[in-house]
Protein backbone atom coordinates (compact mmCIF):
# COMPACT_ATOMS: atom_id res chain seq x y z
CA UNK A 1 0.00 0.00 0.00
CA UNK A 2 1.10 3.55 -0.69
CA UNK A 3 2.74 4.87 2.51
CA UNK A 4 2.33 8.50 1.43
CA UNK A 5 -1.39 7.99 0.92
CA UNK A 6 -1.78 6.49 4.41
CA UNK A 7 0.26 9.31 5.93
CA UNK A 8 -1.90 11.92 4.20
CA UNK A 9 -5.09 10.16 5.31
CA UNK A 10 -3.87 9.92 8.91
CA UNK A 11 -3.53 13.69 8.87
CA UNK A 12 -7.00 14.11 7.35
CA UNK A 13 -8.63 11.86 9.98
CA UNK A 14 -7.61 14.40 12.62
CA UNK A 15 -10.97 16.05 13.04
CA UNK A 16 -12.40 18.68 15.35
CA UNK A 17 -13.10 16.26 18.17
CA UNK A 18 -11.23 13.41 19.77
CA UNK A 19 -14.21 11.14 19.19
CA UNK A 20 -14.23 11.66 15.44
CA UNK A 21 -10.43 11.38 15.37
CA UNK A 22 -10.69 8.00 17.05
CA UNK A 23 -13.59 6.71 14.95
CA UNK A 24 -12.23 7.66 11.54
CA UNK A 25 -8.59 7.09 12.42
CA UNK A 26 -9.57 3.65 13.71
CA UNK A 27 -11.33 2.81 10.46
CA UNK A 28 -8.25 3.92 8.54
CA UNK A 29 -6.02 1.63 10.57
CA UNK A 30 -8.28 -1.43 10.76
CA UNK A 31 -10.43 -1.43 7.62
CA UNK A 32 -8.70 0.69 4.99
CA UNK A 33 -5.90 -1.83 4.31
CA UNK A 34 -8.41 -4.58 3.41
CA UNK A 35 -10.78 -2.27 1.52
CA UNK A 36 -11.02 -2.36 -2.24
CA UNK A 37 -10.08 0.73 -4.22
CA UNK A 38 -13.69 1.93 -4.51
CA UNK A 39 -14.08 1.82 -0.71
CA UNK A 40 -10.76 3.57 -0.25
CA UNK A 41 -11.80 6.33 -2.63
CA UNK A 42 -15.16 6.67 -0.86
CA UNK A 43 -13.36 7.02 2.49
CA UNK A 44 -11.11 9.75 1.10
CA UNK A 45 -14.16 11.62 -0.22
CA UNK A 46 -16.00 11.09 3.07
CA UNK A 47 -13.21 12.96 4.85
CA UNK A 48 -14.19 16.09 2.88
CA UNK A 49 -17.52 16.22 4.75
CA UNK A 50 -17.93 18.70 7.60
CA UNK A 51 -17.62 17.36 11.15
CA UNK A 52 -21.23 18.09 12.22
CA UNK A 53 -22.55 15.95 9.36
CA UNK A 54 -20.10 13.15 10.12
CA UNK A 55 -21.11 13.26 13.78
CA UNK A 56 -24.83 13.08 12.94
CA UNK A 57 -24.25 10.09 10.68
CA UNK A 58 -22.04 8.24 13.16
CA UNK A 59 -24.51 8.88 15.98
CA UNK A 60 -27.36 7.61 13.81
CA UNK A 61 -29.22 10.94 13.75
CA UNK A 62 -29.11 11.03 9.94
CA UNK A 63 -28.08 8.92 6.96
CA UNK A 64 -25.20 9.72 4.66
CA UNK A 65 -26.39 10.79 1.18
CA UNK A 66 -24.26 8.15 -0.54
CA UNK A 67 -24.58 4.41 0.03
CA UNK A 68 -20.81 3.86 -0.09
CA UNK A 69 -20.35 6.46 2.66
CA UNK A 70 -23.16 4.92 4.68
CA UNK A 71 -21.48 1.52 4.43
CA UNK A 72 -18.33 2.98 6.02
CA UNK A 73 -20.41 4.76 8.67
CA UNK A 74 -22.29 1.53 9.41
CA UNK A 75 -18.98 -0.32 9.78
CA UNK A 76 -17.69 2.33 12.19
CA UNK A 77 -20.95 2.19 14.17
CA UNK A 78 -20.81 -1.62 14.36
CA UNK A 79 -17.17 -1.71 15.44
CA UNK A 80 -17.86 0.79 18.22
CA UNK A 81 -21.31 -0.54 19.14
CA UNK A 82 -22.99 2.79 18.45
Amino acid sequence: MDADRIKRLRWRTRRGTRELDSLFGGWLETSFPAADEAQRQAFEELLDVQDPDLWDWVMGHAQAPRSDWQAIIDDIRTRHRL
